[in-house]
């Protein structure tokens, strides 16, 4: 075993992290420690604020002074992000913008946004190695783990609550790149279906059209057209688990290397192209800025597999 937190800690309660519930608060301080401790040590009343015991759903107020205990954790919870610094450092040159109140990463496909289904790594977790100084940093919304892209994390409470808000009042606009097999019909530029989440014994999440789903939306514009396959621009209205992809395939496009919702066929078609990943990339994102008010809009360009795909299909088109 290893000593994580070696001694009493105090921490004192800044405004712009009052308001959170002290279970939230504690899996931030106590990074690697397994929920069902922190609720422990809570329940235990090892935990206390102002001297007294508190309940997991106690909000914290400003000045709260919160007395987290020692905690010890097993050493392999630690060892996966140290295993894997090359990954760690090689966020840093994801970051496509960065000020006092966000961060902007364009996420490379294959990294998970973060660890959790049986992955010890993820964005968040590398960010939070990285910059271990950093009072707080939050996702604000998610990316499945094969899509690249836009990704936006928050550094300060307050401005993870206004993102939130604009989530919710669909005021962020999000533009994807997917490449779908076959012709795309330039009139069918609104798909609403709703989606439907079941978890299956293996764990794994897959999401079907059905009637008794949620309400879900995406709009589609064609971008460019190939022989056999079209670039769509995918802007989704709602935001539920796999959208896009599930509602590129019930409009009768799966996207190219979509390993749950594709077409295999399809992707042996794109064989030379070199393409290996999910071609689904974020490519820009519009919001407000939580403490201007600026209108911004970031851009993500494609990696390098993304870029040559395009550029065969176009050789072989122009051919």
């Amino acid at each position: 075993m290893n000593m994580n937190n070696t001694s009493v800690k105090l921490v004192t309660i800044a405004a712009d992290e009052a308001g959170q519930r002290i279970d939230n608060f504690l899996r931030n301080q106590l990074k690697g420690v397994p929920k069902s401790m922190i609720y422990r040590i809570v329940r235990k009343g090892e935990v206390r604020v102002n001297k007294k015991r508190i309940k997991p759903e106690y909000k914290l107020q400003p000045g709260d002074e919160v007395r987290i205990p020692p905690v010890r954790i097993a050493e392999r919870d630690e060892a996966p992000v140290s295993a894997k610094l090359d990954k760690v450092a090689a966020l840093n040159d994801c970051i496509i913008f960065e000020d006092d109140h966000l961060l902007v990463l364009n996420k490379p496909s294959g990294t998970a946004v973060h660890g959790g289904s049986g992955l010890s790594f993820g964005v968040i977790e590398g960010l939070r190695a990285l910059r271990p100084e950093a009072r707080f940093l939050e996702l604000v919304h998610r990316l499945d783990r094969e899509t690249s892209g836009v990704l936006l994390v928050a550094k300060k409470r307050s401005a993870l609550r206004a993102l939130h808000e604009q989530l919710r009042m669909k005021g962020m606009q999000k533009d994807y790149l997917a490449l779908v097999r076959g012709q795309w019909q330039s009139h069918c530029k609104v798909v609403q279906a709703p989606l439907l989440k079941n978890i299956l014994q293996s764990g794994e999440r897959i999401v079907r059209v059905n009637a008794e789903g949620k309400p879900s939306e995406t709009r589609f514009k064609v971008e460019e057209r190939f022989e056999h396959a079209t670039l769509v621009k995918a802007s989704p209205v709602t935001g539920r688990t796999h959208q896009i992809r599930v509602h590129a395939l019930h409009a009768g496009h799966p996207i190219a290397f979509d390993d749950r919702y594709g077409d295999r066929d399809f992707d042996a078609e794109l064989k030379g192209t070199g393409l290996d990943r999910l071609f689904l990339h974020a490519a820009a994102l519009r919001f407000e800025h939580p403490n201007t008010g600026e209108t911004m809009r970031v851009e993500a360009p494609m990696d390098k597999k993304l870029r040559h795909c395009l550029d065969v299909l176009r050789k072989t088109k122009a051919s």
